[in-house]
């Protein structure tokens, strides 16, 4: 049975929770969990971020993205069309490397970012499939393709070896374009 908080308090919980998590929390899982809807969480969410907290929602829930782990991070720019963003993102997380966003410049809103967060092939996947079940656009569609990605990697060995194979791949902004 749900856990009825209010207020601070559920925010809070929220917290805590994201913390104890170590994986994404939909928005509706939160909701069940401490008795309130979806759109609740949301506005709680929000609440906290304007606070300052460090949550991000990903395409697989909010996560906590304090970083207590010694990663180190790159970003990188790219170019590619809607039909190989599939390719782009196995291409990366089979080499080890996390994307933990994407980020454009719009011509009217500026800096557009969007927390992807995937680490595996099933967590791509299922970033792919709900962005067709939504029918959503990639947020790289409002730029012709050129986007950036934050990349993330245990060594900065993994970061140049993921970062070369986008070049080979193709995908890779480079000054001859």
């Amino acid at each position: 049975m749900a856990e009825k908080k209010y207020g601070k308090e559920r925010r809070r919980a929220i917290v805590d929770e994201l913390k104890a998590a170590g994986q994404p929390r939909t928005g509706k899982a939160l909701g069940d969990q401490f008795g309130v809807s979806r759109q609740v969480v949301v506005q709680d969410v929000t609440l906290l971020k304007a606070e300052g907290m460090p949550i991000i929602a990903t395409s697989q829930g909010y996560v906590w993205s304090e970083e207590t782990d010694s990663r180190i991070e790159r970003v990188v720019a790219c170019v590619h069309p809607p039909e190989r963003t599939e390719e782009e993102l196995l291409l990366l997380v089979d080499m080890g490397v996390a994307v933990k966003d994407v980020r454009v410049e719009h011509p009217v809103y500026g800096d557009l970012r969007a927390g992807i967060m995937v680490k595996n092939r099933r967590q791509v996947q299922q970033f792919l499939e709900k962005v067709s079940r939504t029918e959503a656009s990639y947020l790289s569609e409002l730029t012709d393709g050129v986007h950036l990605h934050t990349l993330e990697a245990d060594s900065v060995e993994e970061l140049d070896q993921a970062v070369k194979a986008l070049d080979e791949a193709g995908f890779l902004i480079s000054e001859k374009q």
